[in-house]
């Protein structure tokens, strides 16, 4: 097996769709004991993925395999063969890019796999925002320079506001230095921490629809960190006192909120908040 692929160049193009076939059927129709990576790691000869020869194998491969098996079934094979995290090796390297995989798999009819690739680079730009934000909130960096890199990161990575302003939340909570059972020295740490960072979040809750997706982050948060649950009423009439939550979205919220977690608690817990609002509002 491992001869005949990296000896693809010395057949015809219909000899080497064929053994793409015929290997794909060797795992989908479980023919040999083979480890995946025993055949999917030979075919990565540099002259053989520069002349394209590896991606038109492993294209036809693909196919293949998935007429009698799911995409799942494709990612745990390329996993097992550890090929997963890297598809963009079977490229020649003046093709490895995000824009040439959605191209070459889309027009070959493979549409479920470049929205898998798709997804899993999104999250890994995810991942990468997290960690750079983390670094840096831990490390009290100057609050303009944070927002700039968040900006920047947005760009580069075409991420969506939502998504943005639910890493925000996570990493700012995730930084707060909690004091096991003290729950007074908890909450006075995480208003402290909400305060200290509102800028911002308000920087990037441009719109009532963001503000009111914080807010579901907070409620779901509070619900799921038992020394949160009843910070919920504090937390929330932090973010209004620094700006970052709107009056009209609190209200939403409390009239009209979709998520189920602790809703009940919490918007009992919100009342006498909102009820000064109101009367706040008719003063007006």
């Amino acid at each position: 097996m491992r001869r005949f692929l990296q000896s693809l160049e010395l057949f015809e193009e219909n000899e080497r769709k064929k053994l793409a076939i015929f290997t794909a059927l060797t795992f989908s129709q479980k023919l040999s004991g083979l480890p995946p990576e025993t055949v999917l790691q030979p075919l990565l000869k540099d002259n053989l993925v520069a002349k394209g020869l590896v991606l038109s194998f492993i294209t036809d491969f693909f196919k293949e395999y998935l007429v009698d098996n799911s995409l799942d079934d494709l990612i745990s094979l390329l996993k097992r063969g550890k090929m997963e995290d890297n598809l963009l090796i079977f490229f020649p390297s003046a093709k490895r890019s995000a824009e040439s995989f959605s191209e070459h798999f889309t027009k070959e009819g493979l549409v479920p796999l470049v929205e898998y690739n798709e997804k899993k680079i999104f999250e890994v730009k995810l991942k990468e925002m997290k960690s750079a934000l983390t670094t840096q909130i831990a490390d009290d960096t100057d609050i303009s320079e944070v927002i700039e890199t968040v900006k920047q990161r947005v760009k580069d990575a075409k991420l969506p506001d939502i998504e943005v302003v639910r890493i925000l939340w996570d990493v700012i909570m995730d930084a707060v230095q909690w004091s096991g059972k003290n729950q007074q020295q908890n909450a006075n740490a995480a208003l402290r921490q909400v305060k200290a960072w509102a800028q911002l979040l308000n920087t990037f809750c441009t719109s009532g629809k963001l503000e009111l997706e914080l807010l579901y982050k907070v409620q779901i948060q509070c619900y799921e960190d038992a020394k949160l649950m009843k910070l919920f009423p504090e937390i929330v009439r932090s973010l209004y006192e620094q700006d970052v939550l709107a009056e009209d979205t609190i209200l939403l919220w409390f009239r009209k909120g979709t998520n189920p977690k602790g809703r009940q608690t919490f918007v009992k817990a919100l009342e006498p908040f909102v009820k000064w609002l109101e009367e706040a509002e008719e003063e007006e």
